[in-house]
C-alpha cells in the first residue's frame, strides 16, 4: 500500500470547488511543500465530521472543546492548484490512546479488494496497490476540522421548507406540492 503520512500536518481542511449543486468536495493535507488533495462525496464529509465529534466526546475527555478548537480555526480556501490524487472510497477514523490523537485515513479503494491480474493492471484500470493518506490530529485540531466540515456542507443549496430537498435557483418540483414548482 502506498502511504502518504501527515503526522502532524501543517494544515488539514475540507473544502469545495464549484457552485452549490455542482460542488466537488475535497480533503487537503499539507506539510511543508507537500500538498495532497483527495476528492470525496458530500455525505462522506458529513459522516466524517459527525464521527470525529462522537470520537472526541467519547475518548478525548473534553479535549478539543470550544476554546481549544477556536484557537486552531482555519477558514482559508483550499491551496491551489487543486488536483485530486484519487477519489476516496474508504475513510477510517481512530483514536491513538498512547498519543491521545485522532488518526484519519482516506483510501482509494477497499483494502480487501482483490488485486487485478497482471494484464488488467497493465491496462491502467487500477494501480497495483491501494493509495492511502493518513493524517494525525490533536483533539483541538480535529474538533476545528469537524466544524469546518459541517460549515462546508451547510454552505450548499438551502433545503426546501416543505420536502427538505435542495432548492435550485430556478426552484424545484416539490413532491409535497404534488409536483408543482416552488
Amino acid at each position: 500500500m502506498s502511504v502518504t503520512e501527515f503526522d502532524p500536518p501543517d494544515r488539514f481542511v475540507a473544502g469545495t470547488v464549484g457552485p452549490p449543486g455542482q460542488r466537488t468536495f475535497f480533503l487537503q493535507a499539507s506539510s511543508g511543500r507537500l500538498v495532497s488533495s483527495v476528492s470525496l462525496e458530500k455525505q462522506q464529509v458529513m459522516v466524517l465530521a459527525d464521527r470525529i465529534n462522537d470520537l472526541l466526546d467519547s475518548y478525548a475527555g473534553g479535549a478539543g472543546g470550544d476554546h481549544a478548537a477556536a484557537d486552531v480555526v482555519d477558514n482559508a480556501p483550499l491551496d491551489t492548484p487543486i488536483e485530486d490524487e484519487f477519489r476516496v472510497n474508504t475513510l477510517s477514523l481512530g483514536w491513538d490512546e498512547d498519543r491521545e490523537v485522532v488518526v484519519i485515513e482516506a483510501i482509494d479503494r477497499d483494502p480487501d479488494e482483490v488485486v487485478l491480474e497482471e494484464d488488467e493492471a497493465a491496462s491502467g484500470l487500477l494501480p497495483e496497490e491501494p493509495r492511502l493518506i493518513r493524517v494525525v490530529l490533536s483533539p483541538a485540531r480535529a474538533r476545528a476540522f469537524a466544524r469546518r466540515c459541517q460549515a462546508v456542507v451547510a454552505a450548499g443549496r438551502p433545503p426546501c421548507p416543505f420536502c427538505g430537498g435542495p432548492l435550485e435557483v430556478e426552484g424545484h418540483i416539490c413532491p409535497r406540492a404534488n409536483g408543482y414548482r416552488r
